[in-house]
């Protein structure tokens, strides 16, 4: 008796028009389930090519803390091999960088910061890898045992059956277990499988005493055959081609396990239909090499124009200075982005479009690198001109000639503000030396100023009058501006006598209520009329602030990190981000009133 399990390896192999169906018809030849990484072959062929660094960890990570992590081995290989491919390259990138700055590159160190990440990551899939695997193990070991027993039940059948027995019962039990039973080892499954199907031989050869069971059991498989190819056939119109071919090899696994053998006369007559139709659905696809190609034909496409595009950002036509190059790294790191999620392209053009990229890179940093070179000089220049004027102003900065040393200080502030950038190690130590020497003079100025023409008894009326009127104030409209008005008078009036000074006191806490019941903080007031001093004191305090309200938006930001989907439109959510956009709104305001008190403005 003969059945599609007893046909040549030749035969089966001329249903095959490709790879993929080879490794169908490979399957189809076992009652084994697909292993885990057969499962992801397909996956594996259309995983990114650029897929980006961050991506890739995120997405190992995502397999880690799967419940089928353990299965994932070719994807996660996979991913690990672009993540350190990805890591090479930015390292290279960084070589090139302190290269290009005129560094030997005997003492180039640098760590990239996701190594540890991808060490961590690789070694704790390794652990759940080889967990999976002793578990597999184990698994196949008792499914031995099982379809070992069902083997010697089968061949109980027709050596040593008792009378009595339902054998059309007992096969049809045994042929079910057996084609639910789980995996075994490959080296166990084949003599395995040519045993059971040897006694499935042996027990249908006794059956032939029985013809009416024989042809009920053929009856049965013929079904099941007409079945499949039904089921075939429509396959041959899914618009999904790797759908199809998927439920194909399902399909043959269902032939080769439950619809044999069957009579005679139908034996070749339903296989050849059946491997007809196999044939026409694995000639689709050619459908799905075409649309991959048209796919990837569009990414070179649109990857090429990313080049052309930074080539273009690294060769200006026309003089560059400091904003072009800002913007346009800015830029570069946008295309850059875009580059890497963009998907892949042509195999045979993928080396090559990748290292035009790579080069168009470095090209850029490289010419970015000789401008800031340039500047050096310049920058060294600005210096020797800023230094110049510390000079001059430490020399004056006790001279009480008034009548030009004041007009000297104005013009060395003046000249400050029009000197260019100078090197950034030297910008705060220069400016606090200089700022030093023009606040000694203007402190010196202004006291003996005072100390001549103040009434102190007549400040402290003036500043009853301007008291009282503040405590007038309401949240009408109209009252900051008043408020404003007040602070500046309040600030142009000099000392009070020491026994009355408890009246500053006051002001200021009024002052804080009235700015509380306005909703605007005293950081924001316009003030005319302040001393050098009180104006370093104001911007010591606004850069407090902005570093305070920098790290409470830093908090609030990486809170909503920890959501799967921190979406504005999430109503748990919304008070959170209202309450980041005011915090950033009021920032803004700071760094601008900040801004105006260093540039005199």
């Amino acid at each position: 008796m003969t059945t599609e399990n007893n046909l040549s390896e030749k035969e089966e192999n001329n249903i095959s028009s490709g790879e993929t169906h080879q490794e169908i018809v490979e399957s189809t030849n076992s009652t084994e389930e697909n292993t885990p990484e057969e499962e992801s072959n397909h996956a594996d062929e259309h995983l990114d090519t650029d897929i980006s660094l961050d991506d890739a960890l995120k997405e190992m990570e995502r397999i880690i803390n799967s419940a089928t992590a353990g299965e994932n081995f070719r994807q996660f290989n996979a991913l690990k091999e672009k993540a350190n491919h990805a890591i090479h390259d930015e390292i290279e990138d960084k070589k090139h960088e302190y290269t290009d700055a005129g560094n030997a590159i005997e003492n180039f160190s640098f760590e990239h910061p996701s190594q540890s990440k991808l060490s961590a990551l690789v070694h704790i899939y390794r652990e759940k890898h080889d967990s999976f695997q002793k578990n597999q193990e184990e698994e196949q070991k008792k499914n031995l045992d099982h379809r070992q027993s069902l083997i010697d039940r089968l061949k109980n059948l027709y050596t040593n059956s008792e009378p009595g027995i339902n054998l059309f019962k007992s096969i049809r039990e045994i042929k079910e277990e057996w084609s639910k039973a789980g995996q075994v080892a490959k080296s166990e499954f084949k003599i395995l499988n040519n045993n059971y199907f040897h006694h499935l031989n042996q027990f249908y050869q006794m059956l032939d005493l029985n013809k009416e069971f024989l042809e009920q059991e053929y009856s049965h498989n013929l079904e099941k055959r007409q079945h499949i190819i039904a089921r075939a056939r429509e396959l041959e119109n899914e618009p999904v081609v790797q759908k199809a071919l998927n439920e194909l090899q399902y399909l043959h696994k269902l032939w080769k396990e439950e619809a044999e053998p069957v009579a005679e006369e139908f034996r070749e007559k339903t296989w050849d239909e059946f491997k007809e139709i196999s044939n026409k659905i694995h000639e689709r696809k050619s459908e799905l090499s075409a649309a991959l190609e048209t796919e990837q034909t569009a990414n070179l496409e649109k990857k090429n124009e990313i080049i052309a595009e930074i080539k273009k950002l690294s060769e200006p036509k026309d003089t560059t200075n400091h904003t072009y190059w800002q913007n346009s790294i800015k830029r570069v790191e946008e295309l850059r982005s875009e580059f890497l999620k963009t998907g892949s392209v042509p195999r045979k053009l993928s080396n090559n479009n990748w290292n035009d990229f790579k080069s168009t890179l470095r090209i850029f940093n490289t010419n970015k690198n000789n401008y800031y070179k340039s500047l050096k000089g310049s920058q060294q220049e600005n210096l020797d001109e800023k230094l110049k004027l510390i000079q001059t102003a430490k020399d004056n900065m006790l001279s009480e000639d008034w009548e030009i040393a004041v007009a000297l200080f104005k013009k060395l502030q003046e000249d400050w503000k029009k000197i260019g950038h100078v090197p950034k190690s030297m910008t705060n130590k220069i400016w606090d030396d200089f700022r030093e020497a023009c606040n000694t003079f203007f402190n010196n100025y202004r006291e003996k100023s005072n100390a001549s023409t103040d009434n102190w008894k007549e400040n402290y009326k003036q500043k009853k009058e301007i008291l009282e009127e503040l405590k007038t104030i309401t949240d009408e409209e109209g009252s900051v501006e008043k408020i404003e008005n007040i602070k500046s008078a309040w600030n142009n009036i000099g000392k009070v006598p020491r026994d009355k000074i408890a009246i500053n006191s006051e002001f200021n806490k009024t002052l804080r209520e009235k700015l509380k019941l306005n909703k605007i903080n005293e950081l924001e007031l316009k003030e005319d009329g302040l001393s050098e001093n009180q104006l370093t004191d104001k911007a010591r305090k606004i850069k407090s602030q902005i570093s305070d309200l920098e790290g409470e938006i830093v908090k609030l930001e990486n809170n909503l990190a920890f959501f799967k989907k921190p979406s504005r439109d999430n109503p748990m959510l919304a008070e959170t981000y209202n309450t980041i956009d005011n915090k950033k709104s009021h920032l803004e305001t700071l760094k601008q009133n900040l801004h105006n008190i260093i540039s005199g403005d």
